[in-house]
């Protein structure tokens, strides 16, 4: 999988410049975008302002905050050169995606501080589609993207949004723009980019619905495998993540699957992650494998000394466990290196918590 966003930005802009290019002689000023308090001059001068604001957090690798700067034209633009600095704020941002190493992360605040290259290209795809629609229903045009670009951001932004049948109604459903069958209606919304947890040697990336549906295929999700590709244990962690939790609507990516990444060389080792969210009771169960090339160095036990130290932070988690074969001796030393103590078994299986 090597479909990281350049190229949609690229198309969305494209789309957008090509319809407003149609009515340049008339005043965006006058008319409201859609539902937006702004006007439709103000709400394409907005575009162009977030296509810079994210090609300059992803290229300046910002930590805490946002660049201090934005965008500002000269006295007597036009609406043909307003456009002109629309498809060259999306350059901008399709170089940074380009450019930047899979493993560059920049400052967002939505929800966990912050975004890679693919969360950042997704939300300026994002930005484009949904503002250009506020802008074609005030100008009265009729506006409707690839469908590919809707699911493009669907499947890495709006993890936790169960995928319907039209990815752009969907979006619009998603963003509280439009109704959708046998849903109620969305009143507040955020994107969600994907969650990561630190450890020494190791980077914890949680793993998207556009990477998880690639590595259930046989893919690579997107990252560098040691050894070549995954373990078996991570396409079927992957599989889950796709068919019973994203497709059911019941996915939420801070309770679902990381790669774990080492620092040195950005290498993937191995994958664990959450079966599903915390139940009523705060017990959360995790899974966890490595490539046969990770094994033996101690990476297993310090991933999950990270993640289940993440999990027992949470005011919805009480107990972490895990449960694993009778006759898998590694992997019951690695819970117990990382804390876990053994609290029952059967014919097949012991199980493992940890609490808080």
């Amino acid at each position: 999988m090597r479909d990281i966003g350049a190229e949609q930005v690229e198309q969305a802009v494209a789309g957008t410049v090509a319809l407003l290019r149609t009515v340049t002689e008339r005043d965006w000023s006058a008319v409201p975008a859609g539902h937006l308090e702004r006007d439709c001059h103000r709400t394409v001068v907005h575009i162009a302002d977030d296509l810079i604001a994210y090609a300059g957090q992803l290229a300046s690798r910002a930590r805490n905050t946002y660049v201090p700067f934005e965008i500002s034209l000269e006295d007597g633009t036009d609406n043909a050169g307003l456009l002109d600095v629309v498809e060259t704020t999306g350059a901008l941002l399709a170089a940074a995606v380009r450019t930047a190493p899979r493993s560059a992360r920049a400052f967002h605040p939505y929800p966990f501080r912050s975004a890679n290259r693919e969360g950042f290209a997704a939300m300026g795809v994002a930005e484009v589609l949904l503002h250009t629609h506020d802008v074609a229903q005030g100008l009265g045009l009729a506006y409707e993207p690839p469908a590919e670009l809707g699911e493009f951001v669907l499947r890495r932004i709006f993890p936790h949004v169960r995928p319907g049948a039209d990815p752009w109604r969907t979006l619009l459903w998603a963003t509280g723009r439009a109704d959708l069958d046998g849903r109620e209606p969305v009143t507040e919304w955020r994107w969600s980019n994907n969650h990561v947890i630190p450890a020494d040697r190791l980077a914890l990336e949680g793993v998207t619905p556009a990477s998880a549906a690639d590595l259930a295929a046989g893919g690579d999700g997107g990252f560098d495998w040691l050894g070549g590709g995954p373990a078996e244990g991570t396409r079927v962690g992957a599989e889950l993540v796709v068919g019973k939790q994203y497709e059911a609507g019941t996915h939420r990516p801070e309770w679902g699957m990381y790669a774990l990444v080492r620092h040195e060389d950005d290498a993937a080792l191995g994958a664990l992650g959450f079966h599903g969210v915390p139940d009523e009771s705060g017990r959360v169960e995790v899974g966890y494998d490595l490539v046969e090339p990770a094994r033996g160095h101690g990476y297993a036990t310090e991933a999950l000394r990270a993640l289940t130290a993440w999990a027992l932070a949470q005011d919805a988690v009480r107990v972490v466990t895990a449960r694993v074969d009778l006759g898998n001796a590694a992997s019951q030393r690695v819970l117990e290196r990382a804390g876990f103590g053994r609290v029952a078994q059967d014919a097949e299986n012991c199980t493992y918590e940890r609490r808080g």
